[in-house]
């Protein structure tokens, strides 16, 4: 409520107030009469009369017409909501964190396993670069092995060739020296006139 009073006032007039009802005084029921306003000094000016100067003064009657009440539940709920959006902004930046951190090790760990699959086919590539090569080897292996026993076999049927061969020469030398020896004899024995033996005819050796 806005009210307004006279800018003087006698001091008789706010002393001698008649008790309420009850043994009640104007300074004790203050909440229930407008607020009063002390008086200005008055100023006068060169071109008009002494101007007594009046404000309007607002009583406060637990109405909700008061700004001040209207600004203080607004900033209380605001400051509610930050209290309670605090946390919420906390929590979601631990939620953040620890998501990128998931992120960061997942990808950490696809790279590391990207790198042993990769390892591991160079390997598994090297192993069979190996394989291949020690079957070319193998194979070369074989082939002179082959070609070394068929040598073998041909040299070995030579050798029992020869050493037949070596048999039969050495009877038929065998054969010749004795020839050999009975023609000696038979000259001999024809040499000498007197000797009355007559030698036994021998059959040739030599077919």
């Amino acid at each position: 409520m806005l009210s307004t009073v006279p800018a003087m006032l006698p001091s008789d007039s706010l002393l001698h107030f008649p008790a309420f009802d009850g043994g009640f005084t104007p300074w004790d029921c203050s909440e229930l009469l407008p607020a009063i306003q002390s008086p200005k000094p008055t100023i006068s000016t060169p071109s008009s009369g002494p101007v007594q100067s009046t404000k309007t003064v607002i009583s406060s009657s637990g109405s909700d017409d008061d700004p001040n009440r209207s600004v203080q539940p607004d900033r209380m709920n605001r400051t509610h909501a930050n209290a309670k959006s605090c946390p919420n902004d906390v929590s979601n930046r631990a939620v953040s964190v620890v998501d990128e951190r998931k992120r960061r090790r997942m990808i950490s760990n696809r790279e590391s396993a990207r790198r042993s699959r990769m390892r591991k086919q160079k390997h598994l590539e090297n192993l069979r670069n190996q394989v291949n090569r020690h079957r070319v080897e193998n194979r070369e292996l074989k082939n002179r092995l082959s070609y070394v026993l068929y040598h073998f076999q041909r040299v070995r049927t030579d050798n029992d060739r020869l050493q037949s061969e070596h048999v039969l020469l050495r009877q038929k030398l065998s054969e010749i020296r004795q020839i050999l020896v009975y023609r000696q004899l038979q000259h001999m024995s024809s040499a000498w006139p007197c000797n009355t033996v007559i030698p036994e005819q021998t059959p040739s050796l030599i077919a």
